[in-house]
Parts: structure tokens; C-alpha cells; sequence
């Protein structure tokens, strides 16, 4: 259905190839966003969800070690040119929970590093986590989700998983962060909505406590945005 909508995707395929190629986007003469998708097992995604030669599934990392990111990096070396915007997205972590592991910096910043990603796109959590600016690129360890069908489902209701964020990234002509700006969203019978003045600041809040240890803070803006700042870093190597 997807390929006969001509949408890109990633991360999943009919073979393991098909299931390693990225998602291309042409930004009409600006150049191209390359996206590669990758899913890990503490996410929950079962191990016989891994795409094979001969069988469909998805792009399985087994774990976040050196030899996985060093896979990660070859196949973002192979898949995009030195002027492209490189986007990996991971399937990473626990539904619910702040905590943000080292192997999962470590993991980010070897992406960041070796593979010239401009944006570590990180999810599976239900609801935002903190976030990152490392040699001025973003990684993102959990975005939340922006729809889900878990209203009226009780347990989590401390980390508010009914609030969503919509993420505006304005990067520059290397793929350096240049701003980061969050719209907060409140969802309600399978539709969102903007969130109320007092949902945006827990939000603002709460991200500004969680992304705070990684040198970000965050704030509201008066038209109930959230902004981020940071502090500069090393600029992070581009591909060859």
C-alpha cells in the first residue's frame, strides 16, 4: 500500500535489505533527507520480528553495542552523501520511565560521531523524555507518542502519556541544530488538540528537569511553544 502511495519508508521490509535501505526525501534543490530506521529488543520488539535474507521483518539491532553501532554507521556511510540531512531513527527503551541509559548516549553520540547524523530520532516511550545537543546535533531519547489508542487505561497517569509534542527542527546547510521548537498537544478520543496553558508548563517543565543533566533547558514561550537552549559544543564531523 505504502509503495503504491509512493511513501518513503524505513526500518521494515520484505528482506533484511530491504529492511536496511533508507527512506529518501528530496527537498526540491536544497538537497535530501536520508532516514534509516532501526528497532532494538529492549523496546519490546520480539527477536523473531528481525527481517532475514529470505523473510520480511524489521531492522533489528540486538543490542547497543560497539559492533551494532559500527553496523549502524556503515550502513548510514553507504546510504547518504556528505551534503545530505541524516535522520536514524531507533526503536529504543521502556514504554514508560525518564531514565535515559549510557548506552544509549554512548550509542547517540557514536551515531553522531561516526555516521555524520544530524538527528538521533529515538521512541518507544508512551510519553517525552529528555533530550540532547551533542556537537550540535540533536538526539531526541524518546519523543513519546503523538496518537495512541490508551485513553482510559490506568497505571502511567504520572507521566501524563496523554500529552503529545509536535518537534520543529531548523537545521542549518551542515545539519547543525540551529533551533529546536515544541508545540504541546493534548489528546482526546482518538484527536489532539493544543494543550492548555498549565499542560504545556508541566511539559516545559518537566523536560527542562529531565534534559537539564545534558546541558538543555527548556522553556514556555508566551504562545505556549516550548524552546530550547544549549550549550555549544564541538562541531560534529561530516561524512566522506
Amino acid at each position: 500500500m505504502l509503495e503504491r502511495l509512493n511513501i518513503a519508508v524505513a526500518g521494515a521490509g520484505r528482506s533484511a535489505g530491504q529492511a536496511q535501505r533508507p527512506a529518501i526525501i528530496e527537498i526540491s534543490s536544497k538537497g535530501r533527507v536520508v532516514v534509516l530506521s532501526f528497532a532494538l529488543p529492549d523496546s519490546g520488539t520480539p527477536l523473531e520480528w528481525a527481517a532475514t535474507p529470505s523473510s520480511p521483518g524489521v531492522n533489528l539491532l540486538p543490542d547497543l553495542s560497539a559492533e551494532s553501532a559500527a553496523f549502524a554507521c556503515d550502513l548510514a556511510r553507504s546510504a547518504a552523501r556528505s551534503e545530505d540531512i541524516l535522520v536514524m531513527s531507533i526503536h529504543w527503551g521502556s514504554n514508560w520511565g525518564y531514565g535515559v541509559s549510557n548506552a544509549q548516549r554512548q550509542f547517540a553520540h557514536r551515531l553522531i560521531e561516526d555516521a555524520g547524523a544530524s538527528v538521533v530520532h529515538g521512541h518507544s516511550s508512551h510519553h517525552a523524555r529528555g533530550f540532547e545537543v551533542y556537537r550540535n546535533r540533536l538526539a531526541l531519547y524518546g519523543c513519546g507518542d503523538f496518537l495512541n489508542d490508551y485513553e482510559g487505561i490506568s497505571g502511567h497517569e504520572r507521566y501524563r502519556g496523554d500529552l503529545s509534542l509536535m518537534y520543529f527542527v531548523d537545521l542549518d546547510a551542515n545539519g547543525d541544530l540551529i533551533q529546536l521548537r515544541l508545540v504541546p498537544l493534548h489528546m482526546r478520543r482518538f484527536r489532539l488538540e493544543r494543550a492548555s496553558s498549565a499542560d504545556a508548563e508541566w511539559l516545559a517543565q518537566t523536560l527542562d528537569r529531565e534534559s537539564a543533566p545534558f546541558g538543555v533547558r527548556v522553556r514556555r514561550q508566551p504562545d505556549g511553544a516550548l524552546s530550547a537552549s544549549w550549550s555549544g559544543g564541538e562541531v560534529a564531523p561530516r561524512r566522506s
